[in-house]
């Protein structure tokens, strides 16, 4: 003991003891309070040395005192700090289960009147273990147990802990970098930051990007918006008579198919359908369907998609806008716009994986979504969930509860997420009947499984969109979102497509980032396989033309995909670009007849050239209207703009029985119609977690 006691009395001796107590404590915060979770070995090492780099240089930054009465003081004040930061967190995390960033931290006074009560009523008995440590620290050096150790340092010892940490930093960089490849580029999750690289990093990070954001929109002005209405004004292509006001007035059903490929639609594989429904879906007379859609998202991946679809501006030519820049972007997307036309939409998602990530639980109010039903509504015992979130079928299934006490008309959204890579899904929940392709690659073997089970999992959607008489209501709108099988397996794709891995190209790549996009309006009759080119930038003028409200007035960036003026030219986020006739990648123009490089006339130069110097332009102006928050200084005519302080996530179900129960014979909502009675026994699903016949 009196060895220990010795060692405690140098200042390096109290310095270890800090870094070990607080990397104790942040250890603590990780289990109990943040939930992180730990898949393997390795992401347990490097959750487990996360905290130590900062904290030995902040803790370490003492050391450039030399006197005692200032070396002291400053290590005290780091230690205390660090520790505020972390119960700040904490706290935080109960109630939003996120984590705090510097923009919240600075209007601390907002965030606790939003907290259930008070930040009091968020402590837990286990909370005086993080300041436990700081009161026995006290109570030894009032009783003497510890001293101040007087005798000077060298001047080195300050640089050698400074170095020694930032060696350590870069370690713990290295390694996260090795486990979750662009951590830092993509930043989807906040959480993933936290978990990989600690919080007091995420903390400095977010610090520095929120600088560099808050500097580039402090410099913008109204003026800077001129470039961007010019070209979308301009750009704007007027609705089809016959198609405007198709849809209006009909519920919107929108389902997200997760990494889903245009491919899959009609493939066979061993002599049966990949994706039987979704077909049938695809060539019925009351879908438009499109086999020349695109997908255009960058590193955002499905957030970017969610954005072209619903904000009608591109993603970031790095990371995504969500995660960035979305928790303070001003917004005038489908959602808002919907919930302010005449009929008052009703706007929700559902979503089986945590809110955080891809920053949606601080977008989706800045969108103008008044419900998010995501993981805390959700059952995920036993193996209910896998990769991503709620397998499909479950979520399809347990989304009923909630989408029956929502007013009608209604916005909705499902976010399904089972046909993620690795594609991976458990013997029970596979169709015995399907027998996937026998590749070198499971990634493309697992692909067709998956899609086979989310083709299953709409299906019964479907099945109780019409037992629940939903169905003729509604416009069920069917999307992927990104690439499922990246470039780098496409050639183990290419014999299940047809076609010869030798042969494959560049160019094929391109074109396998076809995506499918189908608008299904029962009752329709007209639908057929649309074949103009479009992208997902597309989707929001078309929509908002099919239910009868002109997009004219707002800043988008697609034009309306049944409109004779519509714009062919599909631009991608690396500045790549197709149309009907041409495909450009990395400069070199390639023949969509013969798939090879095109040998151009003067004339055609010329003109590929202005499509390149539009696409250039297009994501240019979408960069700044995004990165400088210009929408801000723009007010559309009977728009108003989106108040994000309005939507609350966490009591979705009470509030929409609420507004039921306020309604009364008014209410338009499933239960109310049902005579109060729920229509959760409509729903009928095969899923082995489900005891569908006990219903």
């Amino acid at each position: 003991m009196r060895k220990l006691q010795a060692k405690l009395n140098t200042r390096i001796g109290l310095f270890w003891l800090l870094v070990f107590v607080f990397w104790a404590k942040t250890m603590l915060a990780y289990a109990i309070d943040f939930h992180i979770s730990i898949s393997d070995p390795v992401q347990a090492f490097i959750v487990a040395i996360n905290p130590i780099g900062t904290s030995l240089l902040l803790f370490g930054l003492a050391f450039y005192a030399r006197r005692a009465r200032f070396f002291y003081p400053i290590l005290t004040l780091t230690y205390i700090l660090n520790t505020v930061l972390l119960y700040l967190n904490v706290i935080y995390f109960r109630e939003f289960t996120d984590y705090m960033t510097v923009s919240t931290m600075t209007g601390y006074d907002k965030v606790n009147q939003g907290l259930s009560g008070s930040s009091l009523a968020l402590t837990m008995p286990h909370d005086v273990l993080y300041w436990l440590d700081l009161v026995i620290l006290i109570l030894l050096f009032a009783f003497r147990w510890l001293k101040f150790d007087k005798l000077a340092l060298p001047k080195k010892t300050g640089f050698a802990v400074t170095s020694f940490a930032l060696m350590f930093i870069t370690f713990n960089l290295a390694v996260a970098e090795m486990d979750r490849s662009q951590l830092m580029t993509r930043t989807f999750d906040r959480t993933y930051v936290v978990k990989y690289l600690g919080l007091d990093f995420f903390t400095a990070y977010d610090g520095a990007s929120e600088w560099h954001t808050s500097s580039m929109r402090a410099a913008a002005t109204k003026s800077e918006l001129k470039d961007v209405t010019d070209f979308t004004q301009k750009h704007y292509a007027a609705p089809n008579k016959t198609m405007f006001g198709a849809a209006k007035g009909r519920n919107v059903i929108v389902i997200h198919l997760e990494s889903f490929q245009q491919f899959s639609i009609d493939q066979k594989v061993n002599g049966k359908e990949v994706t039987p429904f979704l077909n049938s879906i695809y060539h019925s007379k009351d879908t438009y369907a499109f086999d020349n859609f695109f997908h255009q998202v960058g590193q955002g991946k499905t957030s970017d998609a969610e954005n072209m679809l619903e904000a009608g501006t591109y993603g970031l030519p790095q990371g995504s806008l969500f995660a960035q820049l979305g928790s303070d972007e001003t917004f005038q997307a489908a959602p808002a716009i919907l919930e302010q036309s005449p009929e008052k939409y009703t706007t929700a998602v559902f979503h089986g994986n945590v809110p955080t990530f891809w920053n949606r639980n601080n977008v989706y109010p800045n969108l103008g979504y008044q419900y998010f039903f995501s993981q805390p509504y959700y059952n995920h015992s036993g193996d209910r969930s896998m990769g991503y979130g709620l397998k499909d079928k479950l979520l399809f299934d347990d989304s009923v509860k909630y989408l029956q006490h929502l007013q009608q008309p209604f916005y909705v959204k499902y976010l399904t997420v089972t046909n993620h890579f690795p594609f991976e899904l458990s013997k029970e929940d596979q169709d015995p009947n399907f027998k996937t392709t026998d590749t070198d690659d499971s990634a493309v073997n697992n692909y067709f499984v998956t899609n086979h089970y989310l083709d299953q999992s709409v299906e019964e959607l479907f099945n109780f969109l019409k037992s629940s008489g939903l169905y003729n209501k509604s416009m069920i709108v069917i999307y992927g979102d990104h690439y499922g099988i990246s470039n780098s397996e496409n050639k183990n794709l290419a014999s299940v497509l047809g076609k010869d891995p030798d042969d494959w190209t560049n160019f094929d790549n391109a074109q396998l980032q076809r995506v499918p996009f189908m608008v299904h309006i029962p009752g329709n009759g007209h639908g057929k396989i649309e074949h103009q080119y479009g992208g997902e930038i597309d989707v929001e003028p078309t929509l908002l033309h099919l239910l009868g409200i002109n997009s004219k007035k707002y800043v988008q960036f697609g034009t309306d995909l049944f409109s004779k003026h519509h714009d062919q030219v599909v631009a991608f986020r690396n500045q790549d670009f197709v149309t009907p006739t041409y495909t450009s990648l990395s400069g070199t123009i390639y023949s969509n007849k013969t798939g090879q490089p095109a040998n151009l006339t003067a004339a055609q130069k010329k003109h590929t050239a202005a499509e390149q110097a539009k696409v250039t332009k297009e994501l240019s102006l979408s960069d700044s209207l995004n990165q400088k928050n210009l929408l801000r200084f723009y007010k559309p005519d009977g728009f108003t703009p989106v108040d994000p302080s309005k939507y609350k996530y966490t009591k979705g179900l009470q509030k929409a029985e609420q507004i039921e129960r306020d309604r009364g014979v008014g209410s338009t909502s499933l239960y109310s119609q049902n005579g109060n009675k729920s229509i959760e026994g409509l729903y009928h699903t095969d899923a082995p977690e489900v005891d569908d016949k006990g219903r």
